[in-house]
């Protein structure tokens, strides 16, 4: 129950990113700059946290020990991830994104035959892969039914370009989070702990993201206070905050795909956040018809998942089980 309740609060400082990049963009600010200014705000905000407790010396140690995986599963978790997001938000509004956003909820579950564990026996180590865990994706499913009636609701009033360029970066968005996420919990292994863990990404993926705003400087020159002001806040709401919880959360149950794909749905929730931010902040209509139902949907799916933890806590309590080591 702590994992689902610090990803819904995550998922509250999450829907800042959807709220303040769509208000960038309407005011003319380049997605490049959006995108880089997150991470580049991020680093002092890391570093602080993270050497004040007087354990960086070991961030750098990790990264020197596999330096290609580092930086290439960091460039998927964070730039694949937030570059997509950024980019989209050019063409859609932040309803959109946010709701696209949500495949994230399944992608997690399907890619979980890409990771395996190693099951300690009497007979020695068994190697297995993970399976889709059917009954995860079935409630994850209804809470994506429930993001695609709140599309559907709004969909009337966008272009065939708004849809396919604000959905198909999010989806490669939705894919890329969830697997550098478990890649690098992987790569880790617990020797690191979360907050060592987005300092040594943003570090690893820092190339990446000074040649993005290079770019940006040479087509559009320096970003508005505006956007320097808005980037950081979300800097400090979606990039500090909100993954580190997202991340606290998820390391908690990285060795359940059960666990890590209920933790990962509360994600959805930040569709509600986004709408209601918006209407304040942007000044959108308020939900109705199938925007309402669709809502429901995900409230019941969420409320399913944590059924669902509670079951698969008790059967882990019930049931001796042997020793698991998640290994890549």
């Amino acid at each position: 129950m702590k994992e689902l309740t610090l990803g819904i609060v995550s998922s509250m400082f999450f829907a800042v990113t959807f709220v303040l990049n769509r208000s960038m963009e309407l005011s003319g600010g380049s997605w490049m700059w959006s995108s880089s200014l997150r991470f580049l705000f991020m680093l002092p905000f890391l570093f602080l946290i993270v050497f004040i407790r007087k354990n960086g010396t070991q961030v750098f140690k990790e990264i020197n020990k596999a330096p290609i995986e580092w930086f290439g599963w960091s460039c998927v978790g964070f730039v694949l991830f937030y570059a997509p997001i950024t980019f989209a938000a050019s063409y859609g509004p932040g309803w959109l994104i946010a709701g696209t956003w949500q495949f994230t909820i399944v992608a997690g579950i399907l890619i979980a035959p890409l990771f395996y564990t190693v099951i300690q026996t009497s007979s020695g180590t068994v190697k297995q892969r993970y399976s889709i865990d059917k009954r995860a994706l079935a409630i994850s499913t209804l809470i994506l039914v429930g993001v695609m009636f709140i599309q559907l609701q709004n969909n009337s009033t966008l272009s065939l370009s708004e849809m396919v360029l604000g959905i198909l970066p999010v989806v490669i968005a939705a894919f890329a989070y969830p697997l550098g996420n478990r890649k690098m919990m992987e790569l880790c292994n617990g020797k690191l702990d979360t907050f060592q863990r987005i300092l040594g990404m943003t570090l690893a993926s820092l190339p990446v993201w000074l040649l993005i705003s290079s770019i940006a400087y040479i087509k559009v020159g320096p970003p508005s206070s505006d956007q320097v002001i808005q980037s950081l806040i979300v800097a400090i709401c979606s990039g500090v905050i909100a993954t580190s919880l997202f991340f606290i959360a998820t390391n908690r149950v990285r060795n359940h795909q059960g666990k890590l794909a209920s933790v990962e749905s509360t994600q959805s929730s930040q569709i509600l956040f986004v709408i209601g931010g918006e209407s304040i902040l942007l000044a959108s209509p308020l939900p109705s018809g199938l925007t309402i139902l669709g809502i429901l949907l995900i409230i019941i799916g969420i409320i399913a998942h944590t059924f669902n933890m509670k079951k698969i806590n008790a059967s882990q309590i019930n049931t001796p089980t042997a020793e698991i080591e998640s290994k890549g």
